[in-house]
């Protein structure tokens, strides 16, 4: 395990990711879902690897329940198709998985969110620019430096780290402040 950090390291990284977490962007995006849904749309998000797991569990805390029992509310991850995803990336280009189902899915309505840590993973930036040419509001989830995706996204949402599991672990916390917010609307 050489370069990584000591167990106590890796905790203080940890809390200092979670502290960075912006409070007014877990509740103007909270608040943006709660009334893209009033109007017929829904979420879409997607990721690669540690990312789409992400992507996934925000989806099955809107289609499911949170903290509080409600009915379920719409929301696609594209990273769980794994025909789709392996048909596209065979007959096209990875580049695609993404883009080509979100591009049938997508209208203006939507809250688009992808998922990078390093902000440079070409198919969810094909596929965010996609949505921003459909009108959707995109938010984009990625580490300190954002890279290209916080460039094109409508919401960025940087976490204080240039580390991958750290990065990943602050993600799902933003995420489950979004779902906790939504839940108190």
């Amino acid at each position: 395990m050489a370069g990584s950090p000591s167990l106590e390291s890796y905790i203080e990284q940890g809390i200092r990711a979670r502290r960075s977490i912006d409070i007014n962007q877990v509740e103007e995006l909270a608040a943006k879902l709660h009334l893209a849904i009033q109007h017929g749309g829904k979420l879409i998000t997607f990721g690669n690897g540690g990312s789409a797991a992400d992507a996934q569990h925000f989806v099955g805390e809107l289609d499911g329940h949170f903290t509080k029992e409600r009915g379920a509310l719409p929301a696609i991850c594209l990273s769980t198709n794994t025909s789709s995803m392996t048909a596209i990336g065979n007959d096209y280009s990875y580049e695609d998985v993404f883009y080509r189902p979100l591009s049938a899915l997508c209208n203006k309505d939507d809250i688009v969110v992808g998922i990078s840590t390093s902000g440079n993973s070409r198919n969810v930036l094909k596929a965010v620019e996609e949505a921003n040419r459909k009108g959707a509001y995109t938010v984009g989830l990625t580490g300190r430096s954002g890279g290209k995706l916080a460039q094109i996204v409508r919401m960025a949402v940087r976490i204080d780290s240039d580390f991958t599991p750290v990065i990943q672990e602050a993600h799902i916390t933003f995420i489950h402040m979004v779902c906790l917010a939504l839940d108190n609307m």
